[in-house]
């Protein structure tokens, strides 16, 4: 356990006096540029989705539903991969990838139906590949958000990423079904072919600082696949997160998947009606963000997921059971508030708990999660549409976010302590007679603890805090013994597949979380005694050989 060390906190952001403001994160240049961006670019993405699904109206409803799957699929596959390049190279150079990939795809799509050579295979599988460029995209732009922006005002800067979503859903929808009836289809996917270069030339412009790279750039894309999973598997508290995620976002999909089948079916419109349905949405979104900071202090972030879901599926029950559209509408307005209010929630929560080391990578699990949820229960609302009827699927969903709202108060978002993921090097460099390559490993590391016999309970209790630190931070098993021939004597092993591993540990993956799980530990010590580490290398094969000898006698204490 350390006895000293430091806690940095890394920021490229200056804070903002009036943190608490809604619009506050507007304020910095990078981030103000890239919203704008953005905003163009999810307009036309709207407008191309009110294209792509009203091709598909005269088709049976499963098949509508999968122009959602066809765009959320992608991210089940790839968003892990994505996460890696995010953590692995310079995120900026991700995103201009991903840019222009998406521009290269939307232009051939435009082309094919500017032709009226575009059959409904080749729609969804180009809908497939936009999906794939999201994907790509996806983690290395949430990972970003934090470089932009102060950490207090993350909260405001998902909700104004939410807003800028939900703005584009105001105007896109609308102004696509009005392209689609007045011109066709091509001329929506030409201007989301187009929408692709802002964000491509303010990312080009942008002047990001360089990052200090771990070991993250020596793994393998599985190894460091494992090490994200691995981080997010001993994380209660991003565990939580994904599950009221889960909790949410099936019964969430049925709107999005079946609302073309209401406008063209029980409410009678055309694609402009759809449209306008999607705006309502986005318009309900955008007045959402305005009320999100009183909602977040009257009801708690438990509440605001709990009553979210309750106004979603309450506009499911209206669109289930009238056939009138100013009806609809009404009800829509509430279901963007509630929208907005659960994702900004969730989204806030899984940036705070992550650290930089595996940021993209967790974010990346989330979006699997969320994307994932849409993208396998999209296809099931539109078989449920066409075997028991419109109606029913509406209110199935809705029953289903009901079941998750009950649920909030025995499963709440913050039922863990969220901690901080500030990095802390607070472990002194391990001494050794030796320099061991980065290469070489497995590492067994074992720490010799001195407890006295009326705290050997609290102190076994407090390491297990400890042991999800080091399973988090690279220990692939890990373990601690009580000698039976001296029972104050505690021992715990773990081991690191490499010598890099355990330098990552070091240096760069340790939180201020971890640091107080360690402290917590060491007060329940004999007074005096310090934790004594030793470093065993593998030595089955041979003595392992070594680049250099150090001076010897040296001992490490954390």
């Amino acid at each position: 356990m350390p006895t000293g060390g430091t806690t940095r906190t890394t920021r490229t952001t200056p804070r903002t006096t009036d943190a608490a403001s809604a619009w506050a994160p507007l304020a910095t240049r990078v981030f103000r540029a890239l919203w704008i961006a953005q905003l163009v670019s999810n307009t036309g993405t709207w407008m191309q989705t009110v294209g792509a699904q009203w091709l598909l109206v005269g088709h049976s409803a499963a098949l509508v539903t999968l122009v959602q799957t066809a765009s959320s699929l992608p991210v089940v596959l790839l968003a892990l991969p994505s996460g890696v390049l995010a953590d692995r190279y310079d995120r900026r150079a991700v995103l201009v990838t991903a840019e222009f990939a998406m521009l290269a795809v939307s232009g051939v799509l435009t082309v094919l139906a500017f032709r009226d050579a575009l059959t409904p295979a080749l729609l969804l599988a180009l809908t497939f590949l936009l999906g794939c460029g999201t994907a790509l995209m996806g983690p290395a732009w949430q990972a970003v958000q934090p470089e932009l922006v102060a950490r207090e005002q993350l909260g405001q800067a998902a909700a104004l990423g939410a807003v800028n979503m939900n703005l584009a859903r105001a105007v896109g929808p609308a102004l696509g079904g009005a392209v689609v009836a007045a011109a066709g289809a091509g001329w929506v996917f030409a201007f989301n072919a187009l929408s692709y270069l802002g964000i491509a030339a303010v990312l080009l412009l942008w002047h990001r600082p360089a990052e200090p790279r771990t070991a993250i750039g020596r793994e393998g894309l599985l190894a460091a696949v494992q090490a994200g999973r691995r981080y997010v598997r001993h994380a209660p508290a991003v565990r939580r997160v994904l599950l009221r995620t889960v909790l949410f976002i099936p019964g969430g999909a049925a709107l999005w998947s079946l609302l073309p089948l209401v406008a063209g079916g029980s409410l009678g419109l055309g694609s402009g009606g759809y449209g306008l349905l999607l705006g309502v949405v986005g318009v309900g979104a955008v007045g959402g963000a305005f009320a999100l900071p009183a909602l977040r202090r009257v009801l708690g972030p438990d509440g605001v997921l709990a009553a979210g879901a309750a106004v979603f599926a309450a506009a499911l029950v209206v669109l289930a059971t009238v056939r009138q559209p100013w009806a609809a509408i009404v009800a829509l307005l509430p279901a963007g508030v509630a929208w907005i209010a659960v994702l900004s929630t969730l989204n806030t929560a899984v940036q705070q708990r992550l650290p930089g080391w595996v940021r993209a990578r967790g974010l990346a699990v989330y979006l699997v999660v969320f994307q994932g949820g849409q993208a396998l229960t999209a296809p099931l609302w539109g078989v449920l549409a066409d075997r028991l009827g419109l109606g029913p699927a509406l209110l199935a969903g809705a029953a289903l976010l009901v079941a998750g709202a009950l649920t909030v108060r025995r499963l709440p978002l913050y039922a863990t302590d969220p901690g901080g993921p500030e990095p802390s090097d607070h472990w002194p460099a391990p001494p050794l007679v030796f320099e061991p390559g980065p290469a070489d490993g497995p590492v067994l590391v074992s720490v010799t603890y001195r407890v006295a016999p009326e705290d050997a309970a609290a102190f076994t209790a407090a390491m297990r805090h400890v042991a999800r630190s080091r399973r988090r931070t690279g220990a692939l098993t890990w373990g601690l013994y009580q000698d039976g021939g001296d029972p104050g004597r505690f021992v715990e092993n773990y081991l690191v597949a490499s010598w890099a591993e355990h330098l990552a540990q070091h240096h760069g993956r340790l939180t201020a979380t971890d640091r107080r799980f360690e402290e917590s530990a060491r007060r329940l010590l004999v007074a005096g005694t310090a934790p004594e580490v030793t470093h065993a290398f593998d030595a089955s094969g041979g003595p392992p050989v070594h680049r250099s000898t150090l001076p010897s006698g040296l001992t490490e204490e954390r």
